[in-house]
């Protein structure tokens, strides 16, 4: 189902576009890439050979929206920023109708610190094809999208979101929303402290790595119900129905842990979650959704961590 905005106007101001540079080598992002599904894709796309995360192509077909559009021609900002804000943009093209959540994201927040009285900035939003090199490392389009601590940018390959729905089930606009926003809830914990936290954490207790790694991933998704309520009441900001929040909870289920393990191997192994399963993410997400409120997304007091 469609997202319905507003407005339909689109800044471009907060885009770092790196579709079709190219980079070789690719690799794991190291040092705090986290993301919806992460290490969790990475790793069973490596095991089961689909790829080692190097700078190869992910084998995915080119959406309409492509390394700029869908002549495949390099776009510079100003070009960018005219697609986008022609008429009809946020409905043909993928990248400029997350764009504008980026920027309704950044709108939200903004006013939500403020009402907090705490600093806030916007992070960045790449776009990227195949791979990528950022201050987290080098990463192949196989992670997933991912947010980087050092550099405080949202990367996102938009091939990758396709196979999202094709293949996991995470389908409709507002899970690729959610996505979004689930990365910016990253940027959130960059802001509060959160993140330099449970990596100390993590590096005090390693047998609990995975453990604050999960509770991580469940506050970015109650983040992510949050900003859904947040930008509803906004005057520019999105409205939403039920059936858009039906596709965030559905599109947070199909990248638990447990449903991915099980589609790629035909097992579940908790042991080895990072980002929880489907029933945790879908009730983190509705938990913020239901909320509207960041203080009740203590994921690491609910895992008494």
């Amino acid at each position: 189902m469609g997202i319905e905005f507003d407005d339909d106007r689109v800044d471009v101001g907060g885009v770092d576009d790196r579709r079709g540079m190219g980079v070789a080598g690719g690799g794991l992002a190291i040092g705090g890439g986290a993301g919806v599904v992460g290490l969790v894709i990475y790793l069973l796309v490596a095991v089961l050979g689909g790829g080692s995360g190097g700078g190869g192509g992910s084998g995915l077909p080119q959406l309409g929206a492509g390394s700029a559009n869908s002549t495949g021609k390099q776009e510079s900002s100003q070009e960018l920023s005219d697609r986008c804000n022609t008429k009809g943009a946020l409905d043909e093209y993928t990248d400029c109708r997350l764009i504008k959540v980026y920027d309704i994201a950044d709108n939200t927040w903004e006013e939500e610190f403020a009402r907090r009285g705490l600093d806030y900035h916007a992070p960045q939003l790449a776009f990227f094809d195949d791979a990528v090199s950022t201050g987290c490392g080098q990463a192949s389009s196989q992670v997933g999208p991912f947010y980087c601590p050092s550099g405080e940018e949202i990367f996102l390959d938009l091939n990758f979101l396709d196979q999202l729905q094709k293949e996991y089930g995470a389908e409709g606009e507002f899970a690729q929303a959610y996505i979004l926003a689930h990365e910016y809830g990253h940027h959130l914990q960059t802001l509060l402290g959160t993140e330099g936290q449970v990596r100390q954490a993590q590096q005090k207790n390693p047998k609990q790595e995975n453990e604050y790694s999960v509770a991580m991933e469940l506050q970015a998704d109650c983040y992510a119900g949050v900003w859904s309520t947040l930008a509803d009441q906004q005057k520019s900001g999105i409205d939403l129905t039920q059936a858009n929040i039906a596709e965030a909870q559905k599109a947070a289920q199909a990248v638990g842990d447990d449903r991915i393990q099980k589609k790629a191997t035909g097992q579940v192994d908790q042991d080895s979650w990072t980002h929880g399963s489907a029933a945790q993410r879908k009730q983190w997400f509705t938990t913020g959704y239901s909320s509207g409120d960041i203080d009740q997304c203590d994921t690491f007091k609910a895992m008494g961590l």
